[in-house]
């Protein structure tokens, strides 16, 4: 990863922060791993735990930062989640899974919520 692309990162990552704390939610963690994978965010949206990945971009030109949150990066961040699920012992607590997709970050950004971006691979379920 280049030191633009980290810079990209950390700085959409702190203004999807921002702009979830102006939306309510209430930030538990920042940057979960397990050997599993990685959760950018943990946060709670009034009663549901809310495990959100953050995507930046510069632009939109190759799509937009959610069409790149596919198969393989979901089951990572499912799994992830069902582990602080269990480690916390918060199985029973409702829970979904969002992405915040930020782009131009330099320049007056646009942010983007989705709620209830991907499900839970049934083979992940507890």
């Amino acid at each position: 990863m280049t030191k633009e692309n980290l810079y990209l990162g950390k700085s959409g990552e702190k203004l999807a922060v921002e702009f979830l704390e102006k939306n309510g939610y209430k930030i538990w963690e920042r940057n979960y791993r397990t050997k599993l994978g990685e959760i950018d965010i943990i946060a709670k949206d009034k009663d549901t735990i809310c495990f959100i990945e953050v995507k930046s971009r510069t632009s939109d030109r190759l799509g937009s930062p959610a069409e790149s949150v596919l198969g393989f990066k979901q089951r990572r961040i499912s799994r992830a989640a069902l582990v602080y699920l269990k480690e916390k012992n918060l199985l029973n607590n409702k829970a979904r899974f969002d992405l915040v997709s930020v782009i131009s970050v330099r320049e007056s950004p646009e942010i983007v919520l989705m709620k209830n971006a991907f499900e839970l691979d049934s083979r992940y379920s507890y």
